[in-house]
């Protein structure tokens, strides 16, 4: 027998814009369901950001830990135990996982796990089928996120099967180091991923198909980024096109011709698409361009009463603007007009050192015709940095427009960058004059003075 339940809106996914979503529209007393095929927290919870992050710090501390000369500090016999590395991340994921779940019941969200299908619309009413029942609303937000893009190179598949090849689901629970490991893909996810096993053990190459790594990232600070990880035996095959994956090893290409690198496991990492098929959403006509949802600044498809926030929109793939996506969706819903906003969006790199990046860089100013003045200072300006970091060649890069006098971007690569990045984000979100940023007072020695330096040398 089909059972039908009535809700006043359907989340159709369990990451961090569907959870987000669920809890602040249950909160605000709306009659709220969210589905969920796979885990609640979704990819950035459970395969991605928090574990990743859980690996990383470890790695820090064992850098720190075999490094500690420099700051007059001898250890001997550091080692990584891989096993309990991955003990101590699942466990932060469960309780994680556990804190969302309570904080749903909290706004008393009726939370559903199993595939979520959309079925039909007749009078405005949006039907999602869950097994043999069937659950209805006026208004569904798709939060379906995204998955790994699986390249067609030769082998790419097979090795999946097998287990010869990784994506970043299944390297976040490698129980024992390989001895070498090739990052197809320099992006953000490679890199962390590079970083990670190459403080643990592992010799790692990277292949990248463009002539620099971090994709978008101020050209200068990726550069400096290359050199550290390079001076740790990190190596790096650019502007070079993976052509045939094999069992041991990859094959790939450049403008010297063919070549070969051994290789005991291989990371996919070229990117992410959103997923959009697979569970009815042709059946409401919703518009979707070249893979991805399209929405207008309030998160509205073309569709009257639905929604698409987070990865699946493509608009930026990051779990903090999924998070103020779907913050706007809901706030529209109760009647508070709220738009999204993306000049100010900052992004993280979380290896050692970090790099944290927002606004505009050079090179965007250059391919959007923007007049900007541009700064660079080293982190060495700052006490504390050069206090925690022997050696440390970190920057900060600041631009501003000359015209206005408003910061328009901030770019750092040192430790703190993803604690400090979030300063210079509201910087350029509230629209700040320069010559008021240079009379706040930040605190001393801290990193974050460096911003302040920087402006100064404007």
């Amino acid at each position: 027998m089909i059972k039908k339940f009535m809700y006043d809106i359907i989340v159709l996914g369990g990451g961090p814009a569907g959870y987000l979503a669920a809890e602040r529209a249950g909160h605000a007393g709306l009659n709220t369901l969210l589905i969920e095929k796979r885990f609640i927290g979704g990819v950035c919870l459970n395969e991605g950001c928090v574990p990743s992050k859980a690996l990383l710090h470890s790695a820090k501390i064992l850098d720190y830990a075999r490094h500690g000369e420099a700051y007059g500090v001898t250890t001997s016999g550091a080692a990584i135990d891989q096993k309990a590395v991955l003990a101590r991340k699942n466990k932060i994921v469960r309780n994680l996982v556990a804190g969302i779940k309570s904080q749903l019941k909290a706004s008393h969200v009726t939370t559903v796990e199993g595939f979520g299908e959309i079925v039909g619309r007749e009078h405005d009413v949006i039907t999602v089928a869950v097994g043999e029942s069937r659950y209805q609303a006026k208004r569904l937000l798709v939060a379906s996120g995204s998955e790994a893009i699986v390249p067609a190179i030769p082998g790419a598949k097979e090795g999946l099967k097998d287990g010869f090849v990784l994506t970043n689901r299944e390297i976040l629970d490698l129980e024992v180091i390989p001895q070498s490991l090739v990052v197809v893909g320099g992006g953000v996810i490679g890199l962390e991923m590079a970083s990670y096993f190459n403080s643990v053990g592992a010799k790692v190459t990277v292949i990248e198909m463009l002539d620099k790594i971090a994709g978008p990232t101020d050209r200068e600070i990726s550069s400096i980024l290359q050199k550290n990880y390079e001076k740790k035996g990190i190596v790096f095959k650019l502007a070079s096109k993976v052509t045939a994956i094999k069992d041991g090893a990859v094959d790939f290409e450049d403008s010297a011709g063919q070549h070969s690198v051994d290789a005991a496991k291989v990371l996919l990492s070229i990117g992410r698409r959103p997923v959009t098929t697979g569970f009815g959403l042709e059946e409401l006509g919703v518009y979707v361009d070249k893979g991805r949802i399209v929405v207008d600044e309030k998160g509205q498809t073309n569709v009257p009463g639905v929604y698409a926030t987070g990865d699946v929109n493509g608009i930026w793939m990051l779990a903090h603007v999924a998070y103020r996506e779907s913050e706007v969706v809901i706030n529209n819903l109760l009647g508070k007009r709220d738009v999204m906003r993306y000049d100010a969006v900052p992004s993280v790199i979380y290896t050692n050192p970090e790099v944290g990046c927002v606004g505009e860089t050079e090179e965007s100013c250059k391919v959007k015709g923007l007049d900007y003045q541009v700064a660079s200072i080293s982190m060495n300006y700052s006490g504390r940095y050069m206090a925690e970091n022997a050696g440390g060649d970190g920057i900060c890069k600041v631009l501003i427009d000359p015209a206005r006098k408003r910061l328009i971007g901030c770019h750092l690569i040192g430790n703190y960058a993803s604690e400090i990045i979030v300063v210079a984000a509201m910087l350029i979100e509230t629209q700040m004059k320069i010559d008021d940023i240079k009379e706040f007072i930040f605190p001393h020695p801290t990193v974050s003075e460096i911003i302040r330096e920087a402006i100064f040398q404007l």
